[in-house]
């Protein structure tokens, strides 16, 4: 089991719940929900109790129509069935895949009422139509989305505890790290590039440091997915497939806003929104909107027709975009590592700072403006809200640009400032480089995106 930083928000919903609302722990397939869960159980609770809705018996199921209205025959049918004596005031029922069975979800809102117990559920393709189809979600309930990985996470994996705590030092300081170290934490990066942060693949990866043991754990993961998509997608099937096929190449793009014309010639948004929808609720995909009128209130000129997908996990990706092969050499990997053969970098780079921003907590957006005047237009790779010293500490809006080289041209952080002035606060730059800050610009080395 890995450290998780989810771990502390367990311990947070714990205190301040006491027992009043339930916690749903959702993601995607395969993020390590019920690991952490379950360690959470162990550690911090005299008594559990654990039912997976994917794997229990009838008489399990049973048990919720049939005693719905008596909970002291409800917890002793349940206790006997698992040979698991609870302990009233601390223990934790868990409900484990709960998407599997609806029912238990909704007759939370009584457990929850009834207060001998505290209640956690995990699942995935929690909000996906047909796992809440007649049921009422209880007011009760607070929501824990759980992330691969983020680098932070993985050097802690990686027994680099000691460099993740020299990075988080160096950025609150905003001071460059010592070169060999700063060559050290590039290194690890770009090794985090071609893992990715999915706790399976990571444990694949991590005994012999062989990038062939973690595409095998990748290739497993994403199909997977591919079943998920024909179980549970409906209708909506063949369009899910195409756009998830697709997000490589969109994002092998110098713009790359996904484009549904390169699926379909005669494709229209309105066609494909629900297939959007199930590939963002099923956690696999993270989705940046594009925000056309930049300010402290980002969702509000949010464009839902203008949209980029990456996938959830960098590893993934990689993995995704080698999918022409039917398993990925080691030394096809370490040529990537090395920079020996042409793979566009940038796609990976941009998708691993999208989901470190996504981890710590950021809805993403980005803003674009195209014109056939080139000084008008102009492209930031994402925005977010932060607190402004040169302001009070008032929120404005950061554009941050990603660079995965060390030659690139700033124009349009230039451009978006002349323009919107009044809202933007720190420019941020994400670079293969050391610290440097400039005025309003500050100059990050791609391994700190995970602080911003």
């Amino acid at each position: 089991m890995y450290e998780r930083k989810a771990y502390g928000r367990l311990l947070d919903w714990k205190r301040s719940s006491n027992g009043e609302t339930a916690l749903l722990v959702e993601g995607a397939r395969r993020v390590g929900k019920t690991t952490l869960v379950k360690l959470f159980a162990e550690r911090e609770y005299a008594a559990s109790l654990l039912i997976d809705f994917a794997h229990t018996s009838d008489d399990v199921r049973d048990t919720f129509r049939l005693y719905a209205t008596d909970l002291d025959r409800f917890f002793q049918r349940l206790q006997t069935l698992a040979s698991t004596r609870l302990v009233e005031g601390d223990s934790l029922v868990v409900f484990d895949e709960v998407q599997r069975f609806p029912l238990a979800r909704e007759f939370l809102k009584y457990l929850v009422e009834d207060g001998r117990y505290h209640y956690v559920e995990t699942g995935s393709l929690v909000s996906i139509k047909r796992n809440v189809e007649g049921i009422v979600i209880p007011s009760e309930e607070e929501a824990l989305e759980l992330d691969p990985l983020d680098f932070e996470e993985w050097l802690w994996a990686m027994g680099e505890r000691a460099l993740a705590d020299a990075i988080r030092e160096a950025y609150g300081r905003l001071a460059p790290l010592d070169d060999a170290v700063h060559r050290m934490a590039m290194r690890l990066f770009r090794e985090y590039l071609l893992v990715g942060g999915m706790p399976q693949v990571v444990g694949a990866y991590e005994p012999r440091k062989e990038f062939g043991d973690a595409d095998r754990s990748k290739r497993r993961i994403l199909r997977l997915y591919g079943e998920d998509v024909g179980k549970f997608a409906g209708n909506d099937r063949s369009r899910v497939e195409a756009m998830f096929q697709g997000i490589p190449g969109q994002l092998s793009k110098h713009e790359k806003k996904f484009t549904l014309a390169s699926i379909d010639k005669n494709a229209r948004y309105r066609e494909y929104a629900g297939a959007l929808r199930w590939l963002e609720s099923s956690r696999t995909v993270n989705v940046c909107r594009s925000a056309t009128d930049p300010n402290a209130g980002l969702a509000l000129s949010a464009d839902d027709q203008s949209f980029k997908v990456y996938m959830a996990d960098t590893g993934l990706l990689c993995a995704h975009a080698f999918a022409d092969r039917r398993s990925t050499p080691n030394e096809l990997y370490k040529a990537v590592l090395f920079d020996k053969i042409g793979v566009n970098e940038g796609m990976l780079v941009e998708n691993c700072i999208a989901q470190q921003l996504k981890a710590s907590g950021r809805r993403l957006f980005f803003y674009s403006k195209y014109s056939t005047d080139a000084r008008d237009r102009m492209e930031i790779d994402f925005l977010a809200v932060r607190e402004y010293a040169d302001a009070g500490l008032k929120p404005r809006v950061s554009p941050i640009e990603v660079k995965s080289s060390g030659r690139y041209s700033t124009k349009s952080l230039e451009k978006f400032r002349a323009k919107f002035g009044k809202h933007v606060g720190t420019e941020l730059v994400l670079h293969p480089k050391n610290v440097q800050v400039q005025g309003n610009r500050v100059y990050l080395p791609l391994y700190m995106a995970h602080l911003v």
